[in-house]
């Protein structure tokens, strides 16, 4: 199982931390290590001193391809969900100033949740699909498919020119705008369509 994600997907979100809007997708990967499950708590790393929450829809592949088409991409869908793209920021910025790659800031132990995943055909693909994330009972995001820069379709043809898409594979499709830092004692809430996708406490 390899665990995608696409980087700056909302054009509010890149603009907030001042990065360029890209013209096509960018996608970087977590290990199996990253991933988060089951409402299990978040335990702050003691390698940065702000880890921001990224609230993103997350696609489960439910069959095999490469170089996927576009027209037909969205039938390898098999489910989706919320989760939580954990970014350690200040190593993150310094690590993008040097010019290094930031791996670490984006890939280390436990910084994927994951949270309910629902079948693909109970969602209508067809129209924009909204989702919240709260932290201590306060909506700090906001998301709506219609405002992303690169559709479903488009990402899933995308990661596959370049890597296999296998079944059971996971795609964090990109955080809209609100992404902030995390404190001990925090409770984050995911809502997909309004009903409750996950529950995070941080420790």
């Amino acid at each position: 199982m390899k665990i995608f994600c696409i980087g700056r997907n909302y054009a509010a979100h890149a603009e907030e931390l001042g990065n360029e809007v890209p013209s096509r997708p960018v996608i970087f990967m977590k290990p199996r290590t990253a991933l988060l499950q089951d409402n299990k708590p978040f335990f702050l790393p003691n390698f940065d001193s702000s880890i921001h929450y990224e609230c993103e829809l997350v696609l489960r592949i439910g069959k095999n391809g490469k170089a996927i088409p576009e027209r037909v991409a969205h039938s390898f869908i098999h489910s989706i969900g919320l989760g939580i793209d954990f970014t350690a920021r200040d190593l993150q910025s310094e690590l993008k100033e040097k010019g290094h790659p930031w791996e670490i800031a984006k890939a280390f132990d436990k910084s994927a949740l994951l949270g309910d995943l629902k079948p693909a055909d109970s969602f209508d693909l067809t129209k924009p699909i909204q989702f919240s994330l709260h932290k201590n009972g306060e909506v700090v995001q906001q998301g709506d498919t219609s405002l992303m820069l690169f559709n479903f379709s488009r990402i899933i043809a995308e990661v596959s020119k370049y890597f296999t898409l296998q079944q059971g594979d996971l795609i964090y499709t990109g955080t809209p705008a609100g992404v902030g830092p995390i404190e001990i004692g925090d409770k984050l809430q995911g809502f997909l369509t309004e009903s409750s996708n996950f529950t995070c406490e941080i420790l």
